[in-house]
């Protein structure tokens, strides 16, 4: 799956966080009065009766989401990854969903339960995302068979699609699992409480069989190089019924026979940006006296911490550092194997018969800087609420608090941006990194970790998603480290950031890196002096946008930066006055890149399956062959006219994750810097 993380030191902490937040709310907020409106949809949105500025703009967008007219939701109430169905990018349909779209929906309702003081739909989103995105019993039937032990069979990554499948092979020695049995422990079941990464809410491809959806299904399968138009789609239960003789199975992994299996993948990202929600709708409701109406859910959010764990660990629970050469690479023992940092993935599968008695688990070796969340690391171990269980779930958390923070102090350019990552197997295979390649605690450096088409670090908004949550955990602990990493990366995003005089904006959207990191020191970190970013181009995609302003948000009511928080008015002030439509708030996107429906799909000569509609795949497939049902989308006559030689198409997208960011964004300024706010 494609999508995106040592001496313990906690953040200093501030007595006085429920007190701010209490002062935020507004005195007697938790008292005042609600109005209750209808939005067109007939659905109810409380508010406190005077709302400010801000706040009533996160109340019209929060609205406008919610609409069912609006087309945001399936009829279970799932978000959607955007409005549009035609759209190409992680997701490659528009009504597919993703955990992270889930995430942002639980930070939405918490952020509506702040200004509310209504918790129901955060409960209620929450258990949403508990059925239909994390696996029941019955998804992951065979867990009880798993060996810790034994935690997976190796199989090496390759670098190119055409190199798969790619060959178990027994004879490469993983580590142990430290993890399991406690985990067991301290929750009575063998499931794993995550989510999976990617699901087909309409069943559009079918794998649902007759019911109308959802289904999990997974695509990223095969190396950096596979773009999302050179995947194929396939069930996340694959048991035969569809692809070839051993379903899809034989496309990805060599063996001498294939069993019928289920396998989810998680996006750390997102589960950790879910206990980020459940965080702030605990101390939200603390302030409002309403900790017992969140505290059920906040729990079942500390339980999803703990299992993220797993996401610490090298893929194959290999030692970390210096880790070369499959077969000499150590097997791990204990945390030994553990980078502390959010990887990539973690991932789990088994038999689906559940008299066959096997199944594995294993971590990932590749960590992102823009996958990090600080804030959350904070809250799993030093915020009582969110606790893990386990026995030493929080003494993890403390670690990978510090060693998160290390990681961004390593990865920061000359300028201030955050570089790529780290990996403890290079090209996925633990092969010897190049000479000269500097290390962070013995993982390689990585310029563009997991996936190079396009190169993972080039997009701004890794940049802002992640420095985001570095600025909730200053705004929260006055982390001195942090305080480091946000000042400098603040200095070089102002300044990179264009305000024009009618409240238009623009900011990076693609960057380009040169050079390298110092290899870590942690009792002497380097200024990076040969590590440089530059930008490319520039945008006022309004998702990132609102991502970044609430970035400056946090940094500014932290550190009473006076640029920052006048930049991100501006942002929120341009896109709101600019940027408005009868569905949100959007701006037209020129797609060059949809020039690749037609991309090539390896599959190897002789290898014949089919889909569930029926579409032949073969070495003759390509991305809209084994997608037919895209020529009957209303938007595709754009794409088609585009593919005969006329003009890149435009497309203007409603996403879930920006729409609500964007209304989180108008909720921060109004907790934080709004004028009458309890920080000001």
């Amino acid at each position: 799956m494609s999508a995106f993380p040592p001496a313990p030191r906690p953040g200093p902490s501030r007595p006085e966080i429920s007190r701010r937040n209490l002062l935020a709310l507004g005195a007697g907020a938790a008292l005042a009065p609600v109005i209750v409106a209808l939005n067109p949809a007939g659905h109810s949105v409380q508010a406190a009766a005077a709302a400010s500025e801000y706040e009533q703009r996160f109340l019209d967008l929060y609205a406008k989401i919610t609409d069912s007219a609006n087309g945001y939701f399936s009829p279970d109430g799932i978000p959607y990854h955007s409005v549009e169905t035609l759209i190409v990018e992680a997701p490659d349909h528009g009504h597919e969903t993703t955990s992270e779209a889930y995430s942002y929906l639980l930070w939405l309702q918490a952020m509506y339960g702040k200004v509310s003081g209504d918790w129901t739909r955060f409960n209620a989103a929450w258990e949403t995302m508990e059925k239909f995105m994390i696996p029941t019993h019955a998804d992951q039937p065979t867990n009880s068979f798993y060996n810790a032990a034994k935690p997976a069979t190796y199989a090496p990554e390759h670098d190119q699609p055409a190199q798969y499948p790619a060959r178990l092979d027994p004879a490469i020695q993983a580590g142990s699992d430290p993890i399991a049995a406690e985990l067991k422990s301290a929750y009575g079941t063998d499931d794993v409480y995550g989510m999976h990464w990617l699901q087909d809410v309409d069943n559009v491809y079918g794998y649902g069989g007759d019911t109308a959806g959802p289904v999990y299904i997974n695509t990223f399968q095969r190396g950096p190089q596979e773009s999302v138009w050179e995947t194929v789609p396939h069930p996340t239960r694959d048991e035969f019924t569809h692809g070839g003789p051993n379903g899809y199975l034989d496309l990805f992994t060599g063996d001498a026979s294939y069993a019928k299996q289920w396998k989810y993948t998680n996006a750390p990202d997102a589960d950790a940006r879910a206990v980020q929600a459940a965080y702030w709708a605990h101390v939200w409701a603390s302030a409002q006296g309403k900790v017992s109406d969140v505290a059920a859910t906040v729990a079942k959010a500390a339980k999803m911490g703990d299992y993220l764990r797993y996401a610490l660990f090298d893929k194959y629970f290999k030692t970390i550092g210096d880790c070369a050469d499959p077969s000499g690479c150590a097997p791990g023992s204990g945390k030994n194997s553990s980078h502390y940092l959010l990887s990539w993935y973690y991932a789990w599968g088994g038999a689906t018969d559940t008299s066959a008695g096997w199944a594995w688990r294993i971590g990932s070796s590749h960590s992102h800087g823009g996958y990090q969340n600080p804030l959350a690391a904070f809250a799993l171990s030093a915020y009582a609420p969110l606790a893990p269980k386990s026995a030493s779930g929080k003494a993890d958390w403390t670690k990978s608090l510090t060693r998160q923070i290390e990681f961004y102090r390593w990865l920061q350019s000359a300028e201030g941006a955050i570089a790529g990552g780290a990996t403890n197997s290079w090209q996925g295979r633990y092969a010897e990194p190049p000479a000269g390649t500097p290390t962070f605690y013995g993982m390689a450096y990585d310029e563009k970790p997991v996936y190079h088409d396009p190169p993972s670090n080039q997009w701004f908004g890794f940049q802002a998603w992640s420095m985001e949550r570095v600025a909730e955990y200053l705004h929260e602990t006055d982390d001195p480290a942090a305080r480091t990493v946000m000042d400098k990366w603040v200095a070089w995003a102002l300044s990179e950031t264009k305000i024009a005089a009618d409240g238009t904006y623009t900011f990076p959207s693609t960057l380009k890196w040169s050079g390298k990191p110092d290899t870590w020191t942690p009792s002497n970190p380097r200024a990076n002096t040969g590590l440089h970013v530059s930008v490319v181009d520039r945008t006022n995609d309004v998702g990132v946008a609102a991502a970044y302003a609430k970035t400056l948000t946090y940094y500014a009511a932290a550190t009473g930066h006076t640029a920052a928080a006048t930049t991100a008015k501006a942002l929120l002030d341009g896109m709101w006055q600019h940027h408005q439509d009868p569905l949100g708030i959007a701006v037209p996107e020129t797609r060059a890149d949809y020039n690749r429906f037609d991309d090539a799909v390896y599959v190897p000569n002789g290898w014949t399956g089919t889909m569930p509609n029926g579409d032949t795949v073969n070495s003759a497939s390509d991305f809209t062959s084994i997608r037919s049902f895209y020529r009957d989308d209303p938007d595709w006559p754009k794409v088609e006219a585009y593919l005969a030689g006329g003009a890149a198409p435009q497309f203007t997208y409603h996403r879930f994750w920006a729409q609500a960011d964007i209304a989180l964004a108008m909720g921060a300024y109004a907790e934080l810097l709004e004028p009458g706010s309890g920080s000001q």
